[in-house]
């Protein structure tokens, strides 16, 4: 694919991904949906917090509705929200305005299907051809033109859905929330007090440019802080768009998404929902994390990373559970994306039904010391393929041996290529990842 990542079309705002673009975008999905197939498509739409958002929402709609396509605006929601609506509202498709956890001066376009799911790639290739003017398509006319629907009821619902998700009462539970300023700020909040918890949130005061700067779950210390010094019973971070989740335990220490699939899965298997007692890790899931579910008795099935890939592998297996070290989640039985507020939802149902603290949740699990070094390349295929590069791998694949874990991948959504090794000892997986992540350095200038 040329513009579409795994994770959608994502660059820095009017220089990789522009608003011309994000025309073409609107213009192509409301005449596929709708005119060249004899109909009126219904779409609808929602965006982060991010100031680019408003300019590629107009651009967007602008598109969508000159293709003669009707568009409901949900304004600004979690990623999971709009592939929430998509099937209750029973839209043919979806549209999310975000970059998740990346900068303010970031955005990106995702495409949902009218199954609630990533867009399929067919559809995207033409979207492709479309914006490099490969072929024209009609301009709708007279009562063809498309419309604009203020349609904040849908977050509403999407909200009312959260909480009817949750069969217990957290009345007396202290929790804290980070939002990340980003979509969660709206939502999180009303899902946590509709459940009776008393709730001290941070970072939901959005003003365009403040969405994941120094905090949510890529800067989860301040969480970690505001835990441990109001004595909470556990924190959640989300990232920009809500679709990840991270925890903090009362003693203030990260719950990742390892942990969190560890606790869901070991739960959800106790009681005979977890599907085939198996769930879908991806590749950089931790040696640890594994062993710990081969101990439980729990298997699994890796996938490639991104939680498209997650889902896939669930649904080519019909399996009810998967997710990423990252936070992104998926509950098969209720969802087929990551949701950041459901994530910490089952993580409580887990903690009220079992009537053990979230340490005392994670505490079979001993993650082996892990070290991430990514480096920015131009050309990603090529740099792997290097004959340097690969002899630096096959010595660092030899000074592991048994006792740890090399991988190294390329970036599906940014120009990088991330260098990932455990070990035992923390010392050894930072020396041997620097060691490869230099190799890879030298050959990319």
């Amino acid at each position: 694919m040329k513009y579409f990542g795994t994770d959608g079309f994502r660059g820095a705002a009017n220089e990789t991904l522009n608003v011309e673009q994000a025309f073409k975008i609107g213009r192509y999905v409301g005449w596929h949906y709708g005119l060249e197939k004899g109909k009126k498509a219904r779409i609808v739409i929602g965006k982060d917090t991010r100031r680019s958002s408003y300019m590629f929402e107009s651009a967007l709609v602008a598109g969508l509705v000159a293709s003669g396509a009707d568009v409901y605006m949900l304004h600004v929601i979690p990623t999971p929200g709009v592939c929430y609506e998509v099937l209750d509202g029973q839209f043919d498709c979806g549209i999310m305005i975000t970059a998740s956890h990346n900068p303010f001066s970031d955005n990106g376009i995702k495409l949902v299907n009218s199954e609630g799911f990533k867009m399929d790639e067919d559809v995207l290739c033409q979207v492709e051809d479309y914006i490099d003017d490969k072929f024209e398509i009609p301009l709708a006319t007279g009562d063809e033109i498309g419309c604009t629907i203020d349609y904040m009821q849908g977050r509403n619902r999407y909200i009312a859905h959260l909480v009817a998700s949750a069969n217990f009462s957290l009345q007396g539970v202290k929790v804290g929330l980070d939002c990340a300023n980003g979509a969660a700020s709206s939502v999180a909040k009303p899902v946590f007090d509709a459940l009776g918890a008393d709730v001290r949130i941070i970072n939901a005061a959005p003003d365009g440019f403040n969405i994941n700067v120094n905090c949510g779950s890529t800067h989860i210390e301040n969480l970690q802080r505001l835990v441990v010094e109001q004595s909470l019973d556990v924190g959640f971070a989300y990232d920009g768009d809500a679709d990840r989740c991270l925890a903090v335990d009362e003693n203030g220490h990260v719950i990742d998404g390892d942990l969190i699939l560890y606790i869901c899965g070991r739960y959800l298997n106790k009681h005979g929902r977890l599907t085939a007692a198996t769930v879908v890790p991806t590749i950089m899931s931790n040696f640890g994390f594994l062993k710990a579910l081969e101990l439980a008795k729990i298997n699994y099935i890796t996938t490639d990373v991104g939680d498209k890939n997650v889902y896939a592998k669930m649904r080519e297996k019909s399996l009810s559970l998967g997710g990423e070290q990252s936070g992104h989640i998926i509950f098969g039985d209720i969802e087929k994306t990551g949701d950041g507020i459901m994530t910490s939802l089952r993580v409580m149902e887990a903690m009220r039904a079992e009537k053990e603290t979230l340490s005392e949740l994670a505490r079979p699990v001993t993650l082996f010391p892990q070290a991430l070094i990514n480096v920015e390349v131009v050309e990603k295929d090529a740099t792997l393929q290097n004959a340097d590069v690969k002899a630096a791998i096959v010595q660092a694949e030899k000074d592991l041996g048994e006792n740890g874990r090399l991988l190294v991948r390329a970036s599906g959504t940014e120009p990088l290529l991330r260098v990932m090794v455990e070990a035992e000892k923390k010392e050894d997986a930072k020396r041997i990842a620097q060691s490869v992540a230099v190799a890879i350095e030298k050959v990319a200038g």
